[in-house]
């Protein structure tokens, strides 16, 4: 199986991360995952649409995951993280 091509989304503009898919397809990748945590998942969704909308019309959206991330804060207390996972790719 081919090695999984992920972005990583977090506080960075959304161009970085449109970069980083780019990249990824200009370097013969057929799907890119992206995922993200927490506030970044508005920035992940924003990645793929400007994607879709001003650089590969007709990307297609192949899969997307949500889930929920157990995370501990520094004073030892517990929190809940909402995660999205987006399946995107080249359309073969």
């Amino acid at each position: 199986m081919a090695e999984e091509k992920v972005v990583l989304v977090g506080r960075k503009p959304v161009m970085n991360y449109v970069m980083a898919c780019l990249t990824f397809f200009n370097s013969g990748a057929d799907e890119v995952t992206i995922k993200a945590r927490g506030r970044a998942i508005s920035r992940a969704v924003d990645t793929v649409e400007l994607m879709r909308k001003a650089f590969m019309k007709d990307l297609e959206i192949k899969d997307i995951r949500i889930g929920t991330e157990q995370m501990e804060r520094p004073d030892g207390s517990k929190v809940n993280v909402s995660t999205m996972e987006i399946l995107i790719a080249k359309p073969k």
